[in-house]
């Protein structure tokens, strides 16, 4: 069993940056890709970035150049800095990670942390 906890969500003016870390525990071999996903109200939950477990990356279209996601391995953590942030950006965003690798949803989330982008 694995299990995600998310932190660094908030409020922000567009244009401003924010940084998400999430700090997974339990057996390393459960951890393989993580990611966040987000879900904004109305809408499906939908990828924003994943990483591998050797640094593969894979971002939504509308969030390359402005997001990066990061790994610790050893510290069992996954980060998304978060530049040039929209309204549009508005959304739940969510945690993931699981045994799979890139390219598949985990089956582990986390409790999911609210960004706010103000116009």
């Amino acid at each position: 069993q694995v299990q995600l906890v998310e932190s660094g969500g908030g409020l922000v003016q567009a244009g401003g940056s924010l940084r998400l870390s999430c700090a997974a525990s339990g057996s390393s071999f459960s951890i393989n890709a993580m990611g966040w996903y987000r879900q904004a109200p109305g809408n499906q939950r939908e990828l924003v970035a994943s990483i591998g477990r050797t640094g593969s990356t894979k971002y939504a279209d509308s969030v390359k150049g402005r997001f990066t996601i990061s790994r610790d391995n050893a510290k069992k953590m996954v980060n998304l800095q978060m530049n040039s942030l929209k309204p549009e950006d508005t959304a739940v965003y969510y945690c993931n990670t699981g045994p799979s690798g890139l390219g598949f949803v985990g089956v582990y989330w986390g409790q999911g942390t609210q960004v706010t982008v103000a116009s």
